[in-house]
């Protein structure tokens, strides 16, 4: 008897953690297509295959279990963006494209949303990151830019490389990505000026 109960704590444990993260995939999934103040406990307990109790018995609350969601997007979010070589406008415009591509509009939504506090946090530390991306990617270029001009020209390059440039080509206007890349390169690569 004693020999078999490791291994039924060891499988009911295995069995919780599936449990847990189905229920933060389904809040996740959520999150792409709703504000986070729109998120109902029963619409992620059903996309789970759980009951609302047992949503709360692994979170504790609501909260918890979108907080959770939040931050497992953040860690994704910013995956990928860092492999683009410092100076690459190229790879840099394919690298923001495919981020944008999956996480655009959850950010789009994001920024509208701003006025729930922890939103806000998110939106700062974004936009905070997006910037010293940013000046990550183009450094070779600005290296020998005065620096009155380079804080000018990193602010139109933060504009040019930003989420709602990929929404207006992508979503207002209704360009393909590769146009849209085009236009995002164009941009930039006017603004650098040969640089």
């Amino acid at each position: 008897m004693k020999a078999g109960r490791p291994y039924t704590m060891t499988a009911r444990a295995e069995a919780a953690a599936e449990t847990k993260q189905r229920i933060l995939d389904a809040a996740v999934r959520a999150l792409q297509d709703t504000f986070r103040s729109d998120i109902r406990l029963e619409d992620v307990a059903a996309a789970a295959g759980v009951s609302v109790q047992t949503v709360l018995r692994v979170f504790g609350r609501r909260a918890r279990l979108i907080d959770s969601a939040m931050a497992a997007v953040v860690a994704q979010i910013g995956a990928g963006l860092d492999q683009a070589p410092p100076g690459d406008v190229d790879a840099s415009v394919t690298a923001w494209f495919d981020h944008y591509e999956r996480f655009g509009d959850l950010v789009v939504r994001n920024l509208a949303d701003e006025s729930d506090p922890a939103v806000a946090y998110l939106v700062r530390t974004g936009r905070s990151r997006h910037r010293q991306r940013v000046q990550r990617q183009f450094a070779p270029q600005l290296a020998d830019v005065p620096s009155g001009e380079r804080a000018r020209l990193v602010d139109a390059l933060v504009c040019a490389c930003d989420v709602y440039t990929w929404k207006l080509l992508r979503r207002d206007m209704g360009r393909s990505r590769r146009q849209a890349e085009s236009t995002m390169r164009l941009t930039i690569t006017a603004l650098l000026g040969g640089r």
